[in-house]
């Protein structure tokens, strides 16, 4: 068995155990997205587990495995909750806080409660749901990597889908990182209501664009 599913069984026995993970945090460009992932493991057979045994930290495993994944995890889970936060939204409350907002919201939507909840990394202070920050969590947990896959082809496809309305900034390549490639793309055709215009980047640079972004922050 994998050992991410040992360890929510060692925490929950047979229970239900929600696991939520978030996608696009340090992007340039496009939404935050996060995503809890229940699995009821009373439910869950050895052909389950054997279609979930790649089961990883998104970054971790490949995009056609990912792709693979996502639409197991789909099958098997006992639900699934996605959140997003938009850039415009980003630059008016502030990213950590979207982060947090958008990681509890997603844990809130599963229901009934779970035996046990697992954010990866953060606690949630304002969580009305009893939970557990796991450090390196996407990599431990079954549950959270299954919400870190999920809230990665849930955005990656997003961003496929807007680089249709936006060709220049080539979203299809970098979905909204801080690439040479998308740094280029500001400096030629400047920046789109999907950037986040909070951030700090170098790519901002050029356009004079940071001291905006920052009065933006300091309204939030």
């Amino acid at each position: 068995m994998n050992e991410r599913f040992a360890f929510d069984l060692d925490l929950a026995g047979r229970g239900t155990v929600a696991g939520a993970d978030e996608a696009g945090r340090g992007c340039l460009a496009g939404p935050l997205v996060a995503a809890a992932v229940a699995f009821d493991y009373a439910a869950l057979g050895d052909a389950d587990f054997a279609a979930l045994d790649g089961l990883n930290d998104s970054k971790k495993v490949s995009k056609v495995r990912r792709a693979a994944l996502y639409d197991e995890i789909l099958r098997r889970a006992r639900q699934v909750v996605i959140v997003c936060c938009s850039a415009g939204t980003i630059d008016r409350v502030g990213l950590h806080r979207c982060n947090l907002g958008s990681l509890a919201r997603a844990v809130e939507g599963i229901g009934p409660e779970p035996c046990v909840t697992l954010i990866d990394g953060f606690p949630l202070p304002r969580c009305r749901r009893t939970h557990r920050a796991l450090v390196g969590g996407d990599s431990r947990s079954a549950a959270i990597a299954a919400a870190s896959v999920v809230a990665k082809v849930t955005r990656d496809r997003l961003m496929l889908r807007l680089h249709v309305s936006h060709p220049q900034y080539g979203f299809d390549r970098h979905v909204g990182y801080a690439t040479a490639a998308h740094h280029d793309a500001i400096v030629a055709y400047g920046v789109c209501e999907l950037h986040r215009l909070s951030f700090a980047s170098v790519a901002y640079r050029d356009l004079r664009l940071l001291v905006a972004g920052e009065e933006a922050v300091e309204r939030g």
